[in-house]
């Protein structure tokens, strides 16, 4: 029984448009809890869900010190946990079709997709071998935090196996000890925004964090009330986070800080960006310096009810994602333009860049016109079809004790 992922939203003359769907919590954890049964011979324990995000603004400001407004998604991974008696570890992904074994021992030297899943593992010192089946419905490599939603699954699912409570003090310690896994067991040093959202989304709403106070507030962003809607395009343009490009654009940045005298970047004054004499540093914090500014006029946008002013934030912060700080890529450039010329009251790229995925503000109405616009788009290009997300809050990180006899994995309570 496979997890599904995607489905056909409209049939047009040109092709199908793909709809990835995030599917019922209920069905898709009792499907893991099955496939945790037949690959195991036990039931699990415990099975832990935590949401994909898409940033509305505030890109490349986490690990400079400034502010971002993500938002959780419905679209959420899964894993199924149980406890061994010994110190063995099997991972297996139902998503990616493959397994990783190994001793406690050997967490901290996992590669690949299972460095996320081992490197929570350490990162949380546990005791104990576990046996763990994931699936998930946010499409790895999109951009939209797979990675985070695949560790806080299995923070909140071996927290739970532990007994401990998830207060409010304990999901902040989860999300630093993901942040942990990420940056020095899979060697990518992103700035810890995905772990908190996923972590600490407010039911419903987005998530203002500032990072130089560590201090976060909901946002409310009421858009089916006034007929909108975010539409996430997902270019099939897959990144990695590890790789050496991420990398750089943080060590500029920090040569920037340094040169400004400022412990981060986005600490500097709001025109210092014009003081640098490197031309690439130069743009590096003018981005970091702008897009401050942006998370401001989106929040305040939002907090009025200027859907307009807040279509304008998003193109100028992927104007500035584009030519300043260099991490977008024709595919993205395409899905944002093609959208804003079909109707989308904004666009701009999401996540780190260099693929995954662009949104667009979009009325509910025009939701169907703008995905076929990007589609026939590609299909000039002879590239190949995007995939599409219709974003829709999600909750935050949560897990669910399955209650069954050890032989009977069909007889778990629904997950919720």
């Amino acid at each position: 029984m496979n997890l599904p992922a995607a489905a056909s939203l409209f049939d047009m003359t040109d092709g199908a448009l793909t709809l990835v769907v995030p599917g019922d919590p209920s069905e898709l954890a009792q499907s893991l809890r099955v496939a945790f049964f037949e690959e195991y011979g036990v039931a699990a324990d415990v099975v832990g869900r935590a949401p994909g995000r898409i940033n509305l603004i505030g890109e490349h400001t986490d690990y400079n010190g400034g502010r971002c407004l993500p938002m959780a998604l419905s679209h959420a991974t899964y894993a199924a946990v149980g406890r061994r008696t010994d110190d063995r570890v099997q991972i297996r992904s139902r998503t990616v079709d493959d397994t990783w074994r190994g001793r406690l021992g050997d967490l901290g030297a996992a590669q690949g997709w299972a460095a996320y899943a081992a490197g929570v593992l350490w990162a949380l010192e546990v005791d104990h071998g576990v046996d763990v089946m994931i699936g998930s419905t946010v499409p790895v490599g999109s951009g939209l935090s797979s990675s985070a939603a695949l560790e806080c699954a299995i923070a909140v699912a071996v927290d739970a196996i532990a007994g401990r409570a998830l207060t409010d003090a304990r999901r902040l310690e989860l999300a630093t000890a993901c942040m942990r896994a990420e940056s020095d067991v899979v060697g990518a040093p992103t700035g810890g925004m995905d772990q908190l959202v996923a972590m600490l989304a407010p039911a419903g709403d987005a998530l203002l964090i500032d990072f130089h106070d560590g201090s976060s507030r909901a946002v409310p962003v009421p858009l089916a009330e006034v007929g909108l809607e975010i539409l996430v395009i997902d270019t099939g343009v897959r990144h990695a986070l590890a790789d050496g490009a991420y990398a750089a654009r943080r060590r500029e940045c920090e040569a920037a800080a340094h040169l400004l005298g400022v412990p981060a970047l986005a600490r500097a004054s709001e025109d210092s960006w014009s003081r640098l004499g490197d031309e690439v540093l130069m743009r590096r914090a003018r981005h970091v310096l702008t897009e401050g500014e942006r998370v401001d006029n989106a929040d305040q946008a939002i907090v009025e009810g200027e859907w307009a002013e807040l279509g304008t934030v998003l193109d100028a912060s992927h104007a500035s994602l584009a030519h300043d700080f260099e991490v977008s890529c024709p595919e993205l450039d395409l899905a944002v333009e093609t959208a804003r010329a079909s109707g989308a009251l904004g666009a701009r790229m999401t996540g780190g860049g260099f693929g995954g995925s662009a949104i667009a503000l979009v009325r509910e109405e025009h939701a169907t016109a703008v995905a076929a616009s990007v589609h026939a788009a590609y299909a000039a290009r002879g590239w190949s079809p995007p995939s599409f997300l219709r974003a829709r809050p999600g909750q935050a990180a949560n897990a669910a004790r399955v209650n069954v006899r050890r032989h009977r994995a069909e007889d778990a309570d629904p997950f919720t």
